[in-house]
C-alpha cells in the first residue's frame, strides 16, 4: 500500500513540475508575440497559407500601400486548392504547415483588413511550447531518468534558440516535433540493434509515417534522417566488429582446447550462434524496410521541388560564392547557433556598454559551464545503462554539424547563414543537456569548476542563463529580425516631409515582402497613431537576368510623378537611371537599418 501511494506521489510531481515548465515555455513564447514587425519569410507564410499569390500584385509602376498588402487580405472564397496551387509554383516548400495555418488563421479576426499576425505566430508557438511534453517523452525513453527528462524539458522551455523560432509564423517548431517523435523510434530501434532482436511492425510503419510527415513538413528534415542513417551505420560496423571479434575468440578456444568431442560441436555451435545474431534479417530486415519506405516518401516531393521554377532565386542567398575571410565565416556562424541553444544576452542592444558587458559575461559563462557539460556526457558515456543512448545523440549532433559543413564548403550550401536550419539536431542536444545535468546534480564534486560553484547551484546558474536569455529573445534583444521595417519607416517620418516614392528591384516574392514590412508598418502607425502622414508610393522594378529592366521601369515612373517628392532607392540592384541625376542626393548621415540598404534623393 505504502508503495502504490509512494509511486501515485512520485507521478503526481512529475506532472505537476511538468506543467511548470509547460507554463513557462508557454508564458515566454506568447509575450510580445506580435510585437516584432513580420519579416520576408513570415509574409511568405501569411500569404500562401492564405491561398493568396504575389503574382497579382503590380510590377513597374507605382502603387500604394492598400494594393501592395492586397495579398495579405483574407478571401472568403479560398480553399486549400488555393493554398496548394500558389504553394507549389511559387516556393520552394512542402504543404503541411500551410495547410494547418490556412484552419488556424480561421480563429482569428482581420487586423486593419490583413491576416491577424499574432494569430499566425501563435500556430507555431503552441507548437513550441508542446515541444516541451515531447522532449520529455523522448530523454524517458532513452535515458529512462525522470530527472534527465525534467532537465531536458527545463532547457527546452528556456531555450534562446527554441523561443526564436516559436515566435515566428515559421514551421520550424512543427518540424521539431517530427524530429523528437523520429528520434523516439531511432531510439528504439537501437536497443533493438544492441539486443540483438526484432523491431515490432507497429514501430517500422510509425517511423516511416513520422519521416513523411516531417518531410511534408520541412524539406531539411531529410538532414535529419541522414544523421540518423549515421548512426545506424555505427550501430551496424559495432555490431559486425563485436561478431566478428566473437567468432576470432571462439576459434581461438577451440584452437587450444578441442581434446574433446564435445568442445568442438560446442565451438561450433558459438560460431553458428554467432553468425545468426549478426546476420542482418535480424533487426536489420525492417530497418531496411523503414529505409525504403522513407526514400519512397521523399521521392514524391522530387517532381514538386524540380518544377519549380523560383526554387533556385529562393535559395540564392545560400549559395553566394566565397573569397578572402568569407572561407571561415561558416565557423562562426555555426558556433554562433550552437551558443544561442543555451545563452543569449542582450548582445543586439542599442547601447554599446550593454552589448560589450553581455558579450563578457557570456564568455565567463561557457568558459565555466562547457567543461562541466562536457563531464556530464563523458560519466554517462561511462555508464553501461546509458553509453548506448548517449553515442547514439552525440553520433546524431556530430553527424548532422558533418552534414552542414560538407554542404557548405563541397557543394557551396551554406546551410550555417540560417541559424534555424539547425532544427535538424536541437531536440538531440537538448536531450544530452539534460543528461549533462543530470549528472551534476547527482554528483556534486563532477560539476566542480574553478570558482568552486559545484551541483546543484552550478544546474540552477545554466538553467536561470536560459532563462534570462529567453528574457532577452521576447524583448527583441537578441535573435532580432532581419528585417526592420519599423525603424525604417520611422527614419522616413522624420527625414521626408514631401510625397515618398520606395523603388526596389524585385526578382521573387521575397524582395515583394521586404516592401510588404514598410507597408504594414505604415498601415499599422497611421492607425494606432490617427497619422496625418501621407502613406508611400511603392515601385517594384521587376528584373530577370537584365538589370537595365529595373533601371528602365524607375526611368519611366520618374518622368511621370509630380514633384516634389522624396525618392528613397531601397535595396535596389540595378544602374540608377538618366532621370535621378535631376534630383538632389542627400548628403547627411543617416542611421543604417537592418534588411534595408538605401539612398536618398530629393527630387523638387
Amino acid at each position: 500500500m505504502n508503495l502504490v501511494l509512494k509511486t501515485q506521489n512520485s507521478k503526481l510531481k512529475t506532472l505537476l513540475l511538468l506543467t511548470v515548465w509547460l507554463l513557462i515555455a508557454i508564458g515566454l513564447r506568447l509575450t510580445n508575440l506580435s510585437a516584432k514587425p513580420p519579416w520576408t519569410d513570415e509574409f511568405s507564410t501569411l500569404v500562401f497559407s492564405l491561398g493568396n499569390s504575389f503574382l497579382p500584385v503590380p510590377l513597374d509602376q507605382p502603387i500604394s500601400v492598400d494594393v501592395l498588402l492586397q495579398p495579405l487580405q483574407p478571401q472568403p472564397t479560398v480553399s486549400i486548392k488555393d493554398v496548394w496551387k500558389h504553394l507549389s509554383t511559387e516556393s520552394n516548400h512542402p504543404p503541411l504547415y500551410f495547410f494547418l495555418t490556412h484552419w488556424w488563421l480561421r480563429l482569428f479576426p482581420t487586423n486593419e483588413g490583413l491576416v491577424s499576425l499574432w494569430g499566425a505566430r501563435s500556430l507555431a508557438a503552441v507548437f513550441g511550447a508542446a515541444s516541451i511534453p515531447a522532449v520529455y517523452a523522448l530523454s524517458k525513453l532513452a535515458f529512462r531518468s525522470r530527472l534527465v527528462s525534467h532537465f531536458a524539458a527545463a532547457m527546452m522551455a528556456t531555450s534562446p534558440y527554441g523561443i526564436f523560432l516559436a515566435q515566428e509564423a515559421r514551421h520550424y517548431t512543427l518540424a521539431i516535433l517530427w524530429v523528437i517523435a523520429s528520434l523516439a523510434c531511432l531510439v528504439i530501434a537501437s536497443r533493438h540493434i544492441q539486443n540483438r532482436t526484432q523491431i515490432p511492425i507497429w514501430l517500422a510503419l510509425s517511423w516511416v509515417g513520422i519521416n513523411a510527415i516531417g518531410i511534408a513538413t520541412h524539406y531539411f528534415f531529410t538532414l535529419t534522417l541522414c544523421s540518423e542513417a549515421l548512426v545506424l551505420l555505427f550501430l551496424a560496423w559495432r555490431q559486425w566488429r563485436e561478431g566478428d571479434k566473437s567468432i576470432q575468440n571462439t576459434l581461438r578456444e577451440a584452437a587450444q582446447g578441442a581434446s574433446t568431442k564435445f568442445k568442438i560441436q560446442n565451438s561450433k555451435f558459438k560460431i553458428q550462434n554467432s553468425e545468426s545474431l549478426s546476420s542482418p534479417s535480424a533487426p536489420w530486415f525492417r530497418i531496411y524496410a523503414v529505409a525504403a519506405g522513407t526514400f519512397v516518401a521523399a521521392l514524391v516531393w522530387l517532381p514538386v521541388f524540380l518544377q519549380n521554377s523560383y526554387g533556385g532565386k529562393l535559395t540564392e542567398w545560400i549559395q553566394s560564392p566565397r573569397t578572402g575571410m568569407a572561407w571561415i565565416n561558416p565557423i562562426f556562424q555555426a558556433i554562433a547557433a550552437w551558443i544561442t541553444m543555451i545563452s543569449l544576452l542582450p548582445v543586439e542592444a542599442s547601447q554599446l556598454a550593454v552589448v560589450i558587458a553581455s558579450g563578457m559575461v557570456m564568455l565567463i559563462f561557457f568558459v565555466w559551464a562547457v567543461p562541466i557539460l562536457v563531464r556530464g556526457i563523458k560519466v554517462q558515456l561511462k555508464q553501461p545503462q546509458t553509453s548506448l543512448m548517449v553515442q547514439v545523440f552525440v553520433g546524431l549532433v556530430v553527424g548532422a554539424i558533418a552534414l552542414f559543413f560538407i554542404f557548405t564548403y563541397f557543394f557551396g550550401i551554406d546551410l550555417t547563414r540560417g541559424a534555424r536550419y539547425n532544427f535538424v539536431y536541437f531536440p538531440a542536444v537538448i536531450v544530452l543537456l539534460g543528461a549533462s545535468l543530470a549528472v551534476c546534480w547527482h554528483h556534486p564534486i563532477l560539476a566542480k569548476g574553478r570558482w568552486g560553484i559545484n551541483g546543484k547551484k552550478a544546474v540552477v546558474i545554466i538553467w536561470l542563463m536560459g532563462l534570462v536569455s529567453a528574457i532577452t529573445v521576447v524583448c527583441n534583444l537578441g535573435y532580432q529580425k532581419y528585417y526592420r521595417p519599423d525603424l525604417f519607416v520611422q527614419l522616413i517620418e522624420q527625414t521626408s516631409h514631401v510625397p515618398v516614392l520606395i523603388s526596389t528591384t524585385q526578382k521573387t516574392h521575397v524582395h515583394i515582402g521586404e516592401m510588404m514590412g514598410i507597408a504594414r508598418e505604415f498601415k499599422m502607425k497611421n492607425s494606432i497613431e490617427n497619422s496625418k502622414y501621407t502613406s508611400p508610393l511603392f515601385l517594384l522594378a521587376h528584373q530577370d537576368e537584365d538589370p537595365s529592366t529595373s533601371t528602365s521601369a524607375l526611368q519611366n515612373t520618374l518622368k511621370t510623378l509630380p514633384r516634389p517628392f522624396d525618392l528613397w532607392l531601397v535595396n535596389f540592384y540595378a544602374t540608377e537611371p538618366e532621370e535621378v541625376k535631376n534630383c538632389v542626393a542627400d548628403t547627411k548621415s543617416l542611421p543604417a537599418v537592418n534588411g534595408y540598404e538605401y539612398k536618398l534623393y530629393h527630387c523638387g
